[in-house]
């Protein structure tokens, strides 16, 4: 039966429903955006409509993505007893290796111990059946989503920023929605894992906050790149806000103990080895234009006939680039406070536009953290373009791109939204205008900005926004 929606005009047909869900999903985005600015709903409300959107697609075959059956895969050879990071999945044919696409079968994992846990234990539940077997993958990852809902509010009361707009901004988006839920990745379970870790680290438990990003980290690597913005964090503490060198050498190794610790006992329970850091590379064979030093070598490349030799150039000077801005962020960061979160959300977005390989979904990545710092509306507008762009730059199917007619159509329907974004029906006459406001202290600003910024507590904030948005 679901031959007849996978060839000729039944795909078509079912190709044209899809994108028109996705305008539909779109367009009550931008309107649910326009109330949370009005103050019209409220935090809980945007956690409701978002998981009323999630639930199905949770139902539903991946979009924009295969990369939920890859997973499933090298679960396979790990719960064959082999190393996933040294062994690879075309040695194991079977039920769900015939499903990833034929270039990662072939290619050692690059996901950490914890990722490895997690797929290894679906499939001793589910054997082969690679139906039950994403499922149950999709709603671990999906845990992810739920930490996110908890841990977003508290960074915003410390960064300034309205709970409810920020988790429109980063939750109810559809390139989370779609690309990140629907497709099953892993991006989701890192993201919750540390926007929690980095709650827990700005209010009463550093320590427990560092294992939940270690976690993080054991499911995909780059989420290591907010510890050492967090440690500052933990030292200011530690240190009584002085510069102590005896209390940030305290808290420097009882950081490090706490991450080798946690991805250790991680590796020993899922029976792996620290392979995934040298395998971390299998997606060289990637290029794509949203890296900007994979597409800077691969525009040098035309130039000089010599497209693999630029490419792999621009590769190494971009990696240079990425640790002189991260190590400059992380300096800028050392007074600790919420500038640590804002400045882990900019190394992350460094990383993902400077990094080999960036595909669209890694651009969750800062945006989650990022969301809880108060912004003009302008540059929420820019997000919400970006957002919309983001999500359809690659066919349902996640093999193919985008026609060059297709991408001229997606480019005026993104402007489209984040005009709407800026100037709609529920927005309030004065959010166009004016500059960005940064708190003043780091528990919050009751000062507003441009909609979106946060009182000290969630109940003057609601009361504050809603009187001014009626």
């Amino acid at each position: 039966m679901l031959s007849a929606v996978r060839f000729g005009h039944g795909r078509l047909l079912a190709t044209a429903v899809v994108y028109l869900g996705i305008f539909l999903l779109i367009s009550a985005w931008v309107r649910l955006g326009h109330s949370a600015r009005a103050g019209q709903v409220n935090a809980r409300k945007i956690v409701r409509t978002t998981w009323m959107w999630c639930v199905p697609l949770l139902c539903a075959p991946p979009l924009f993505s295969t990369d939920l059956y890859t997973y499933l895969a090298q679960g396979v050879v790990a719960h064959a007893g082999f190393d996933p990071y040294t062994r690879v999945a075309a040695d194991f044919p079977g039920p769900i290796t015939d499903n990833t696409a034929g270039d990662w079968l072939r290619i050692p994992s690059p996901y950490g111990p914890l990722q490895i846990l997690i797929v290894k234990s679906v499939l001793s539940v589910t054997g082969d059946n690679v139906i039950l077997g994403a499922l149950l993958t999709r709603l671990a990852m999906t845990a992810g989503l739920a930490l996110m809902f908890v841990a977003v509010p508290i960074l915003c009361r410390r960064l300034g920023a309205r709970a409810e707009c920020a988790l429109w901004l980063a939750t109810a988006n559809p390139l989370t929605v779609l690309c990140v839920v629907s497709g099953g990745h892993n991006d989701l379970l890192m993201i919750g894992l540390l926007s929690a870790g980095a709650a827990l680290v700005i209010t009463t438990l550093p320590g427990l906050g560092f294992v939940l990003v270690a976690l993080a980290a054991a499911v995909k690597a780059p989420a290591a790149v907010a510890l050492p913005f967090l440690w500052w964090e933990w030292a200011r503490r530690r240190s009584g806000g002085r510069i102590s060198v005896r209390g940030y050498g305290f808290t420097f190794v009882a950081a490090v103990s706490v991450v080798v610790a946690t991805i250790g006992l991680c590796s020993v329970v899922a029976g792996v080895g620290l392979g995934w850091i040298r395998a971390l590379s299998g997606n060289s064979m990637l290029k794509p234009w949203l890296s900007a030093s994979t597409s800077a070598g691969k525009i040098v490349g035309v130039l000089t006939d010599d497209s693999a030799e630029a490419v792999a150039v621009s590769r190494i000077a971009g990696c240079v680039a990425l640790v002189v801005v991260v190590a400059w962020l992380w300096w800028r960061s050392r007074a600790g406070g919420a500038g640590v979160v804002r400045g882990a959300a900019a190394a992350l977005f460094a990383t993902v536009v400077l990094a080999p390989v960036a595909l669209p979904w890694y651009f969750t990545w800062p945006l989650v953290l990022g969301s809880a710092a108060a912004w003009p509306v302008s540059r929420v507008a820019v997000a919400a373009a970006a957002s919309a762009w983001l999500v359809v730059s690659t066919h349902p199917d996640g093999k193919s791109l985008l026609p060059p007619w297709g991408f001229g159509v997606l480019a005026v329907a993104s402007i489209v939204v984040g005009v709407l974004t800026m100037h709609g029906k529920f927005a309030r006459p004065g959010d166009a205008g004016g500059g960005r406001v940064v708190a003043s202290t780091f528990e919050g600003s009751s000062l507003p900005i441009n909609g979106f910024s946060c009182h000290s507590c969630e109940s003057a904030c609601r009361s504050g926004c809603g009187a001014q948005g009626s």
